[in-house]
């Protein structure tokens, strides 16, 4: 690619490019001597899992990885023991060391379904940031002011509505900000909720005689109701080590025009293919089950993805049911339907399974039950179904 293809390759999805000219003239340099620019894209291991709405940011640093450059995954070992404050109104509470390595672990298997293990370094903020002595973190404290770390947003607001802030939370941006001193990293990436703690590493940069790195971000992706941010907490989100029954189910489950932020956001169509797709006569439909497979492709296979498509048809466009189904054992007699979806662990609670029986999401034998009251007379087997994609035989034992 030229120069320009390039930066127009790596802004798409993107919503901050500070500064563009940086980047242009980073480029240059690197494709004149040859030596990769250093990407870097720090993530706190917080969950063990990882859904979708993380990888946007994982694709980008991927799109730099083809492009030749060094593709940094910081996790933050140090940093995950203060609790990052972006976008929080409370103190976020901080992770223990056990938890921190045991999470670590499993971001380092995920971000491999995308980023190419042989050529990323993944590196940890530990290795400089436990070296630090008091002293130490007065001088790195002396490279900004109280009145720059109270600009940010979240801290703003807390104030205002005498919500308390922590001392270490203060401290956040600038350990993160240091990482990108101890890196000499030339781009730094990260959501558009990380912008101040990217900033302030540019800045401290400058303040250690280092040529400041070009911040790019990019969006929050919604989840599955197209209005709240994916997260594990709404429900709203695709986990990438997720069947892939699931995940053609979920993606087949979004509207119409978020599926279009997701071609944007979670594939590798250009803008000009998205706005082919955009202006055609296809089937909504189709072009949906082209994305979900797309999504599936990265995270799994090919294979899997059209074994995922055969499934979704073969169970709710022919209507039938799927030939393995799980099955579970209870003893002969009289069940309460609601109480029965909570012994066979397809409803949380009696009371979760009362409003998925009355508002028909639940069927007996392939009959929506609505009653959720109702006795059923357990004898031999009955097939139970809750929502689209969860099917159980329930046997005597």
């Amino acid at each position: 690619m030229t120069i320009e293809e390039q930066l127009s390759y790596l802004r798409k999805g993107a919503v901050d490019l500070l500064r563009e000219e940086d980047l242009r003239v980073k480029l240059e340099r690197s494709a004149k001597t040859g030596k990769p620019l250093r990407i870097k894209l720090g993530a706190d291991p917080t969950a063990p899992d990882i859904h979708v709405g993380h990888t946007v940011v994982i694709r980008k640093l991927r799109a730099f990885q083809e492009l030749g450059h060094t593709a940094i995954f910081l996790i933050g070992s140090f940093t995950g023991m203060i609790g990052d404050p972006s976008g929080k109104n409370a103190t976020r509470p901080p992770l223990s060391r056990e938890e921190i390595d045991a999470n670590a672990e499993t971001y380092k298997k995920q971000i491999f379904k995308l980023l190419d293990p042989e050529k990323t370094e993944i590196r940890y903020n530990s290795e400089w940031l436990d070296k630090f002595n008091a002293a130490d973190f007065v001088r790195l404290c002396s490279r900004v002011t109280v009145k720059q770390i109270l600009e940010r947003d979240d801290f703003e607001k807390r104030l205002r509505e005498e919500r308390p802030i922590s001392l270490h939370e203060l401290l956040y941006p600038l350990v993160q900000g240091y990482d990108s001193v101890a890196l000499s990293s030339d781009v730094e990436l990260g959501g558009t909720d990380q912008k101040f703690n990217l900033m302030v590493g540019r800045n401290l940069q400058r303040e250690y005689a280092q040529e400041p790195q070009v911040i790019l971000t990019t969006p929050l992706l919604e989840g599955l109701d197209g209005v709240n941010k994916m997260s594990k907490s709404l429900n709203n989100y695709i986990g990438i080590d997720e069947a892939p029954n699931e995940m053609f189910g979920k993606v087949m489950s979004i509207s119409d025009d978020l599926m279009w932020r997701y071609y944007e956001l979670l594939t590798d169509s250009t803008p000009a293919e998205i706005e082919k797709m955009k202006s055609s006569d296809e089937n909504p439909r189709n072009l949906k089950v082209n994305l979900a497979k797309l999504i599936i492709k990265d995270f799994h296979s090919s294979e899997a993805a059209e074994a995922a498509e055969a499934d979704f048809v073969a169970r709710f466009v022919k209507k039938e049911i799927p030939d393995e189904i799980e099955e579970t054992q209870i003893s002969a007699g009289n069940y309460n339907l609601a109480d029965l979806l909570v012994q066979t662990n397809l409803a949380p609670s009696k009371k979760e399974a009362k409003r998925l029986i009355e508002q028909g999401g639940v069927k007996l034998n392939g009959e929506k039950a609505t009653a959720s009251g109702s006795e059923i007379e357990f004898k031999d087997e009955i097939l139970l179904q809750v929502g689209k994609r969860k099917f159980l035989k329930v046997k005597t034992s």
